[in-house]
């Protein structure tokens, strides 16, 4: 837990540190790539550490992304100028893939299914905390400190972190495979070049220039024949970072598929919502935070209670009985009237927390349950990728959308020279004195309509979630029998003795191959 606070706390303290590093550092035009560069490494390293988790073990990979995250974070403390700190970051991401990934793994590994729902709810107050007290501690740091301390303050937690995971996490010893494992490089690379390209392309597409431009048109063009040639190394490699399989099994594929979507629609709450908090409802910066907050309160208590669902009528259903709530909560954001009250929004949100929580966490547990200790770090990764992939599509074409509504709603403005983009707007609103009382109400009204289009569009992604559970997920996920005997455990030495494996009878106890079921190994 310890470990995934340092990656999920980042994501949320630098924010309110940006204008204190951009007064110290300069480089106010390219300050964004301190969140999409780091963005950018977690995403495209997910899958090459899931590959090696599997072939050497969860231990050694996860203590190296503490490492090489802790040192990312000294570098950052220490960068004389924006281009530096952009690097570091870079440096972070790298570290922070490693945490995501191999931590989701570990509980898998750690616990038998009946188990699993406890411990992952952990993980998601994790998150929860984070995204709460990410923002307070980065503002008071860089108000009362200096903004070098948000790096800083890493390194104890983290120091901590390894420590426990050196001193108390145990890997049994697995037999020595009968040639030594060779690791695919050239599949390493390109699926990293890949991602890179694609990613730069959706977070930079239509913010650092048009979307027809020719910046963008050849950074797709670039990473579709990237993608490509992943494909063929891939095929060829004797152990691929990405293996077929993870797309070949219906089970693996539809979960990739319905948390990617769940990615997409995860952009309106958590990117435009607080745009709405504040331009629209007329809340402070605290205030709308709080209001997506809730959000993470209903989450975890959600996911701790799904066992008590899926054991009943298993893991596809529950996933679709929470999405297909979700599904109805984002339709009913754009009814709610202008300009409203605060809990408003806030209900809505406490209700899509809790919907998102019975979807989210049913899915992760089964489609562990699917597969062994040997592919477990792989098919986790590819889930996790799957969101991270769907959140920056999903940021890129909302953010595209909200513009265009903006500028059609805009073109009748009572006042001439109206910002037309929302960054702008909400900016324009901060300063309502410099506005007349029409040009003010018109733009929130303008503001109120992007983002109920944008919720529109989150429920389009939701539909598509359930599209893919439906049409692609078997009814019962194969869940493999753990046995002591047939899986290696990770075995934590504490009061109560040492974690052991259970057989899983929630689900048909048979193995998928390859999309095809068969008797369980």
């Amino acid at each position: 837990m310890l470990g995934m606070a340092l990656a999920a706390i980042d994501g949320t303290i630098v924010s309110t540190a940006v204008p204190q590093i951009v007064g110290d550092l300069g480089g106010f035009t390219v300050f964004s790539w301190l969140f999409s560069g780091y963005l950018l490494a977690v995403t495209v390293t997910l899958p090459v550490y899931g590959k090696l988790s599997d072939t050497f073990g969860r231990k050694p990979v996860l203590i190296a992304g503490i490492i090489l995250f802790l040192v990312g974070s000294l570098l950052c403390a220490a960068a004389w100028n924006m281009g530096a700190l952009i690097a570091f970051r870079v440096i972070q991401g790298l570290g922070g893939g490693a945490l995501q990934g191999t931590v989701q793994t570990i509980a898998a590994d750690l616990y038998p299914l009946k188990e699993r729902p406890r411990i992952q709810a952990k993980l998601s107050t994790v998150w929860a905390t984070s995204a709460v007290a990410g923002p307070v501690v980065g503002g008071l740091l860089a108000g009362y400190a200096d903004w070098r301390w948000i790096f800083l303050i890493n390194l104890p937690v983290g120091a901590i972190a390894l420590w426990l995971v050196v001193r108390h996490l145990h890997e049994p010893a697995r037999p020595r495979p009968k040639t030594r494992p060779r690791i695919d490089w050239a599949g390493a690379l390109a699926v990293f070049a890949t991602g890179t390209l694609l990613l730069t392309a959706l977070v930079q597409g239509g913010v650092a220039w048009p979307w027809l431009s020719a910046p963008s048109l050849g950074l797709f063009a670039a990473s579709a024949a990237l993608a490509a040639l992943t494909v063929v190394i891939e095929r060829r490699a004797a152990e691929p970072i990405i293996p077929g399989w993870v797309w070949r099994r219906r089970t693996i594929a539809s979960v990739n598929l319905a948390l990617g979507a769940m990615g997409l629609l995860m952009v309106a709450p958590t990117v435009f919502l607080p745009t709405y908090a504040q331009s629209v409802l007329g809340l402070g910066p605290i205030a709308a935070g709080f209001v997506l907050s809730v959000m993470t309160l209903s989450w975890p208590v959600s996911a701790a209670l799904s066992d008590r669902v899926y054991n009943r009528i298993g893991f596809r259903l529950t996933a679709i009985i929470g999405m297909s709530a979700a599904l109805l909560i984002l339709v009913a954001f754009p009814l709610l009237p202008y300009p409203g009250e605060p809990w408003q929004p806030a209900l809505i949100m406490l209700l899509l927390g809790a919907a998102l929580g019975l979807f989210q966490l049913p899915l992760i547990v089964g489609v562990q349950s699917t597969v062994g200790w040997a592919e477990r770090g792989t098919t986790t990764a590819s889930v996790l990728f799957c969101r991270q992939v769907g959140q920056s599509i999903g940021a890129a074409v909302f953010g595209a959308v909200a513009n265009s509504v903006l500028a059609a709603r805009l073109l009748d403005a009572p006042a001439p020279g109206l910002p037309d983009d929302l960054d702008a707007v909400a900016r324009a609103l901060e300063d309502p004195g410099a506005l007349s009382a029409a040009a003010t109400d018109h733009l929130r009204r303008a503001v109120d309509a992007a983002v109920d289009h944008v919720y529109i569009g989150a429920a389009g992604a939701a539909a598509l979630a359930l599209l893919a559970l439906v049409v692609l997920a078997p009814r019962r996920f194969p869940v493999i029998a753990e046995t002591a005997t047939t899986e290696p455990m990770i075995a934590e030495t504490t009061t109560t003795g040492p974690v052991t494996a259970q057989t899983v009878t929630t689900e048909p106890v048979t193995a998928e191959k390859d999309g095809k079921q068969g008797p369980a190994a």
